[in-house]
């Protein structure tokens, strides 16, 4: 057998250093697989002709990797009819797969050509990855999936930074800890060494113990908060969007909803999109789906559903939107309180960027309406009558750091929780739904507000203000069932809810000083 070629070993490393860095996220949590941020540090610095070039590729090649474990469920929404679209999947993976990693790519461009040498390096990589990463988060609709500061599990104690520094800032903080490690390997002395291994070990134990300190303070549940029922009806995706389904579809939603539990549920939420139908034909008079929800509801409970809605423009135009209706039953029978439309949607799931090219391939099939859904006006926190304010994330809404401090600024106040409908189906039974699962519980660390999560296969949860779900309140996938939990109590505005990117702004420019010092120097 030949031996592989200097230039394949390196980039085979590259793919690897990725591979790593992506295992590192939950739900496979091979928490050492952050050491290939350090093996990527090194060798965007190995040399070569075309050094930058060469440093744009071996991170593109890491950042294949890593995103080639982070977004493989994409593949899944062509698989429900693999008949006719699933020759679509492999290449919608290579594509954002690929797309995603050319953010990595930049930053390895930009590394190799600013960083200095010695340890100063390593902070501006920090810098590097964290810059093009929120690019990732922005540009376009922005798709901030598994961003390198979400490699902790939520709810963890390293997690619990995010509450002052935000996603993007732990981002800064993991990639400088990780890649710090290349560090170790540079040849200088014991003594500089040794202090090289002590800052990044300070580091860590300020990272857990700060966590830990935050968790052992943790405010309990109040027996007297408002009950929440979270329904998961666990059913298959390619059957729900059965137009002879529909009926069976309702009838397990509403057995879940009226089965005996410990108290009467206070909220009833059933998830993004729970059934095939728009909402305005199941809730028009005379329909016997109006009756039967007013007859499984009690009195003074609400119902907050999601549901696909439609509605007419100026000039007569249909508009179908993604939405989250509140439905209070009343003695007088059903009403609806609230609606929420949902703000960002998915591009190529819920709209089309080329929108007749799209259609021409057979596409539109995705999105299971007539047209493209409409987004909603700028989010803000819904009043429901009885119930305390509430900020609504639909599915691909809970990707977004301080979407949910945003909306509070737009309506002067704050909610008192936050909740998640998702259709996680979309994701498959792999390792997809935990992932979004994990992302959602940074929105509440960094918030300091729970999280009510209802998805249709899982992972439905009650999430606390700590980003934690607790075991008795989780319904795995492929389950059927509810949760019943107690609300749990919101914190105090966090630094990073008032401060927002703040803080994050400020590591960047620090990495930029580090790497100006450099280019200072020079002659």
């Amino acid at each position: 057998m030949r031996p592989i070629p200097p230039a394949w070993r390196i980039r085979l490393a590259a793919l690897a250093a990725g591979l790593a860095a992506g295992l590192a996220h939950p739900p496979f949590g091979i928490l050492p697989g952050l050491l290939g941020y350090a093996l990527l540090l090194r060798l965007l610095e190995t040399e070569g002709p075309r050094p930058l070039r060469s440093a744009f590729f071996r991170a593109w090649l890491a950042g294949a990797g890593y995103f080639a474990v982070g977004v493989w469920w994409i593949t899944e929404p062509f698989l429900v009819d693999a008949r006719e679209q699933g020759w679509m999947a492999p290449f919608a993976l290579l594509l954002m797969g690929g797309g995603l990693a050319l953010f990595w790519g930049l930053a390895g461009l930009i590394q190799r050509a600013f960083a200095p040498r010695g340890w100063r390096r390593a902070l501006v990589f920090a810098g590097a990855l964290t810059f093009t990463e929120y690019l990732r988060g922005h540009i376009l609709t922005g798709f901030p999936w598994n961003l390198p500061g979400e490699t902790w599990a939520a709810g963890s104690a390293p997690s619990q930074a995010a509450a002052l520094v935000g996603a993007y800032g732990l981002t800064w903080i993991t990639v400088a800890l990780a890649g710090g490690a290349a560090l170790l390997f540079d040849p200088v002395s014991r003594r500089a060494r040794i202090i090289t291994g002590g800052v990044l070990a300070g580091g860590l134990v300020l990272l857990y113990g700060g966590g830990a300190w935050r968790l052992a303070h943790a405010l309990p549940v109040s027996p007297t908060a408002p009950l929440v029922r979270l329904v998961q009806a666990d059913i298959d995706q390619k059957e729900k969007w059965k137009p002879e389904n529909l009926d069976l579809v309702f009838t397990t939603y509403m057995q879940l909803t009226t089965q005996p539990g410990p108290a009467r549920p206070d909220i009833v939420v059933w998830p993004e999109g729970a059934l095939p139908a728009v909402i305005d034909d199941l809730l028009s008079p005379g329909s016997p789906y109006l009756w039967r929800l007013t007859a499984g509801l009690q009195t003074g409970q609400t119902l907050m559903m999601g549901a696909n809605r439609v509605d007419f423009g100026p000039a007569g135009e249909t508009r179908y939107y993604n939405s989250l209706v509140a439905l209070r039953r009343s003695p007088q029978g059903l009403k609806p309180t609230a609606i929420y439309d949902k703000y960002r949607l998915v591009p190529f799931g819920e709209f089309m960027p080329l929108g007749q090219l799209a259609a021409k391939v057979g596409f539109r099939s995705l999105v299971h309406m007539p047209d493209d859904f409409t987004p909603g006006p700028k989010p803000r926190p819904l009043r429901v009558e009885g119930l305390p304010a509430v900020q609504p994330l639909i599915c691909y809404e809970a990707l977004f750091p301080h979407f949910a401090a945003d909306a509070a600024a737009r309506a002067g106040f704050r909610p008192a929780w936050i909740l998640n409908v998702s259709n996680d189906a979309w994701f498959g039974g792999g390792s997809g739904p935990w992932q979004h699962l994990n992302i959602a519980g940074y929105r509440a660390i960094e918030e300091g507000l729970p999280i009510a999560r209802a998805t249709p296969t899982g992972v439905t949860a009650m999430i606390d203000a700590y980003g934690r779900h607790q075991p008795g309140h989780t319904l795995g996938l492929g389950r059927i069932g509810v949760v019943d939990a107690r609300l749990p109590p919101g914190l105090a505005p966090t630094p990073y809810s008032r401060l927002g990117e703040i803080i994050p702004a400020i590591m960047l420019l620090f990495s930029a000083a580090m790497a100006s010092i450099r280019r200072h120097r020079q002659p």
